[in-house]
């Protein structure tokens, strides 16, 4: 068994409460390589900000559990050579069972999320409280999740989403001692959050999705006063990646996210985790089609993946200091 003690990480519960308490989110940047993982990491330094590196079980699968530990370990060791110690967790992303959480557990994750919500409520219950005695037993933080968020991220698929109760997630919360909880409030997963027909369109024909239920949130915060929030499926899908990739061969159709100005209001609440992963998909493809529609006869990697690598750095840095409110607070 490996600690993430061991590769220089962080749990969340010390960096959630200076989140709750100071009004500003975590950014928790998905990855999927490593120059995912070098873009996260450089923005976060240079903006000083916290950062939560999150896998998803699919990234898991794909990129092998032991060079993830040390990727994690690499990163904590970068940030360093790159001048500033900012505090890292590595999260997994809607685990899907005990065994899952276990094993990331037992190979240097410092945070899990499992994720019951598709179960009925006493089987959440039962499943995330299972995970979170064997979590904190090796002071791991746990994030479980009430509530069904639309769309698709890897393995989760849902074609509706459920609003989160407001009058479960004091029972939830007490009767599994989660650190964090996850909710839906309007958010969703992937570049297509939306159907166009819950759309309005302004002037230019660009979808405007509907607002996010923040009378639901504040009926959580009064309930549970001061507890992490978490957003899930809020990328904001940037146009300009959307209409980049079109441009160079790509096909995305009615592609819409969520409103930034959304998501800072959401990031001065209780909510000190958001979680974006469409948007680093996005500006990598947009810049790698754009990189290889100019220069047609390239097939050196580095010179591909280097412009995405740096459109994805101002990217992190841009939603660090303008969206989540996290630049400085490392």
């Amino acid at each position: 068994m490996t600690s993430y003690k061991e590769l220089g990480l962080v749990n969340t519960k010390e960096m959630f409460a200076k989140a709750v308490k100071g009004g500003y989110a975590i950014p928790a940047y998905n990855f999927n390589n490593m120059e995912q993982l070098q873009s996260i990491i450089q923005a976060c330094v240079e903006t000083k900000s916290p950062v939560i590196l999150q896998v998803s079980k699919g990234a898991r699968d794909y990129a092998n559990l032991n060079l993830l530990r040390n990727m994690a370990k690499g990163a904590s060791e970068y940030a360093k050579e790159l001048g500033y110690e900012i505090p890292i967790v590595l999260h997994l992303d809607h685990g899907d069972s005990f065994e899952t959480c276990k094993e990331c557990i037992d190979n240097g994750f410092s945070s899990v999320m499992i994720d019951g919500s598709h179960f009925p409520y006493d089987e959440n219950v039962a499943l995330t409280k299972k995970v979170v005695e064997y979590a904190h037993a090796h002071d791991v933080t746990v994030e479980g999740e009430l509530g069904v968020l639309a769309g698709i991220e890897d393995d989760v698929v849902a074609e509706h989403s459920t609003y989160t109760q407001p009058d479960e997630v004091i029972d939830f919360v007490s009767k599994t001692g989660v650190d964090s909880l996850a909710i839906s409030i309007g958010t969703s997963h992937g570049a297509n959050k939306f159907k166009p027909e819950q759309c309005t369109r302004n002037a230019d024909g660009i979808l405007i999705p509907p607002p996010l239920r923040f009378d639901i949130l504040e009926e959580i915060e009064t309930k549970l006063p001061g507890f992490p929030i978490v957003l899930h499926g809020s990328s904001s899908v940037p146009q300009k990646y959307v209409k980049m990739i079109i441009e160079f061969g790509g096909k995305l159709k009615d592609s819409v996210g969520i409103p930034e100005e959304q998501l800072r209001l959401a990031s001065k609440s209780a909510v000190c985790k958001i979680n974006i992963d469409s948007d680093g998909r996005l500006a990598m493809t947009a810049m790698i089609r754009k990189t290889l529609a100019e220069n047609p006869g390239e097939f050196d990697p580095r010179k591909y993946l280097g412009p995405a690598r740096a459109e994805l750095k101002k990217m992190y840095m841009d939603k660090n200091i303008n969206v989540l409110g996290s630049a400085g607070k490392a």
